[in-house]
């Protein structure tokens, strides 16, 4: 069997690569805008823009030259405020790109999918329980062209099952931590940890967005998943889509710990870690934060039999190992 991993060469593609890596034949498509093809290992790797004009048919070819059979698909743009500043940019490559995957796989015969998804789906529900743990059955509302581009994604696979037989499951992210090995940790500063990563090194102090919350320590609460985890998720969803193939059944899963943190306890985490000092800067709320926003995970336990194995300790001591190898 070949698995495609769309994306590959980033920093969740990457872990993702080498855990299939010991299964399956594992070919990589990437531009190398955010990835390096040093992270891909032993994979065949083809450098291509799939948002760009004939991408689709270039992405049937590798698929019918290569034998593939499955595919993973990560690649995207993934900031928020940015998306807020480009919609169209990010309508164009998030749905665009996607669009030109599925052409792709209907032209090359390819009926099996992993789509990468998010929590960005949900933003602000109307219906959300007052836990703040969202089950995949809430009504997203989404906050921002991000989390659109997402969730209307989501439709396209469900389109596309109802009108060639696409085999799909897609995957909504919460907070994505931690790395799998040294030389795979996440080389973008756009999340809290590597963020403060980022200001510690520089001999700064964390700024911490709003302490006024209504939650036991005043500050947000979120769900963080070790980087491995997520990437076995999509290995064991991807079997389970294998087995269940024109079956119905659950096609959207959340994949999180279920188990929240809050921002003072990822900064304690890391003083632990790195033993530097994290007392933050205090700053005023950010529009658009919600006090909780955490994964119920019961549906992928059910479905798929997984559950994540690591902890926010693990997320934490396993970035700033990464960090400090580059």
């Amino acid at each position: 069997m070949t698995t495609l991993v769309i994306g590959g060469a980033g920093y969740i593609g990457a872990h993702i690569v080498r855990l299939l890596e010991t299964a399956d034949d594992v070919l990589v498509v990437d531009d190398l805008s955010t990835g390096s093809a040093s992270r891909v290992g032993e994979a065949t790797l083809v450098d291509l823009d799939i948002a760009s004009p004939g991408a689709d048919e270039a992405l049937a070819g590798v698929m019918k030259e290569h034998g593939v059979d499955s595919v993973i698909h990560l690649a995207a743009k993934k900031q928020v405020g940015e998306s807020v500043e480009r919609p169209t940019y990010y309508y164009a490559q998030n749905v665009g790109g996607l669009a030109n995957v599925l052409t792709a796989m209907e032209s090359a015969g390819v009926r099996r999918l992993i789509f990468s998804s998010s929590a960005a789906t949900y933003g602000a529900p109307d219906e959300a329980p007052e836990s703040g743990y969202l089950t995949e059955d809430v009504r997203g509302v989404p906050l921002s062209p991000y989390g659109e581009t997402k969730l209307i994604g989501e439709w396209m696979c469900r389109n596309a099952e109802r009108a060639w037989g696409l085999s799909w499951s897609a995957l909504r992210y919460f907070n994505v931590a931690g790395a799998g090995w040294p030389d795979l940790g996440d080389p973008a500063a756009l999340n809290l940890i590597p963020i403060v990563f980022t200001r510690l090194t520089a001999g700064q102090q964390p700024i911490l967005f709003g302490d006024d919350y209504d939650t036991p320590d005043g500050t947000c609460v979120r769900d963080y998943i070790h980087v491995l985890d997520l990437a076995d998720a999509h290995v064991r969803c991807l079997d389970h889509v294998r087995r269940i193939e024109g079956a119905q059944g659950a096609r959207v899963f959340n994949v999180g710990r279920g188990a929240g943190s809050s921002v003072r306890e990822v900064l304690d985490a890391i003083a632990e870690a790195t033993g530097r000092d994290t007392t933050p800067e205090v700053a005023p709320r950010r529009a658009g934060d919600p006090a909780i926003l955490a994964a119920d995970v019961s549906l992928v336990a059910a479905e798929l039999g997984w559950h994540s194995q690591r902890d926010l300790a693990d997320m934490v001591s396993t970035a700033w190992e990464a960090w400090q190898a580059g």
